[in-house]
């Protein structure tokens, strides 16, 4: 039975709890957007942009920058355009439902890339040689990826996502090092705290959990506490073992 067709609709607001599509508090984001803002970018390109949040910001904070986010998913592009609206940046913003594989939307004078390196490539080097070739010489690169903080047990891997494994990310150190190796220095090292990984987890199930409560008996609750449970049950596994870096990226040149 589809949503449409059962007997209750009232599904739970998708996400209405995030500012953020990731563990990121306002002062850290104040912060990033204050050292991106220095450098006077004239163009600005969110890969992976979900709707946008930080580039808006970044906008706001420089005027006359124009941005552009690209990202697949249709509701989170227009919760972006709906954000530009508000904040009277319509005309400087493009929100692009397309694939960032091979895009050609570059060079910006800042590329933000906030746990979205995937849409780009699985693999993290080609990656973050796509980085380096979509932002301008003397400009920025704002990398959110994910690094074990220690080795993961083979218990937390089988509870964390379908096939995790401890090679799917690495150290903090290796991440960096990978970084340099593509072109890049770190200007800013900075990784999320625990307190902005449960803000972002709570926050990212909250309205569903406070819905299924309400609807324990809804058609679709059968497979809404399957999909609660299965991700609180990964958070769980990964919390404290996975984090997640913020590296401000300067590209080298010659």
């Amino acid at each position: 039975m589809t949503a449409d067709t059962a007997p209750h609709t009232d599904l739970p607001p998708r996400l209405t709890r995030l500012t953020f599509h990731g563990p990121l508090s306002e002062t850290r984001a104040t912060g990033m957007v204050r050292r991106l803002a220095a450098t006077r970018p004239a163009t600005v390109l969110d890969v992976g942009c979900g709707w946008g949040e930080l580039m808006l910001r970044l906008l706001e904070a420089v005027p006359g920058a124009g941005g552009v986010g690209v990202d697949l998913r249709a509701a989170d592009l227009e919760r972006g355009r709906r954000g530009a609206e508000a904040r009277g940046l319509a005309d400087r913003v493009e929100f692009a439902e397309e694939s960032a594989v091979g895009t050609g939307r570059g060079p910006a004078d800042v590329v933000l890339c906030l746990g979205a390196s995937q849409a780009l490539s699985d693999d993290l080097v080609t990656a973050l040689r796509e980085l380096r070739r979509l932002v301008a010489d003397g400009g920025r690169v704002l990398l959110g990826e994910g690094f074990w903080q220690r080795t993961p047990t083979e218990a937390e891997l089988t509870r964390m996502w379908p096939g995790a494994s401890a090679d799917d990310h690495h150290d903090l150190a290796t991440l960096t090092g990978l970084a340099v190796a593509a072109g890049f220095r770190p200007e800013w090292t900075e990784t999320a705290s625990l307190d902005e990984w449960e803000e972002f987890e709570s926050a990212y199930q909250a309205d569903t959990e406070v819905w299924l409560a309400a609807n324990p008996d809804h058609p679709l609750a059968a497979e809404t506490r399957d999909r609660l449970d299965t991700h609180r049950t990964a958070w769980l596994a990964y919390r404290d073992v996975l984090g997640l870096a913020y590296l401000t990226l300067v590209p080298t040149t010659g």
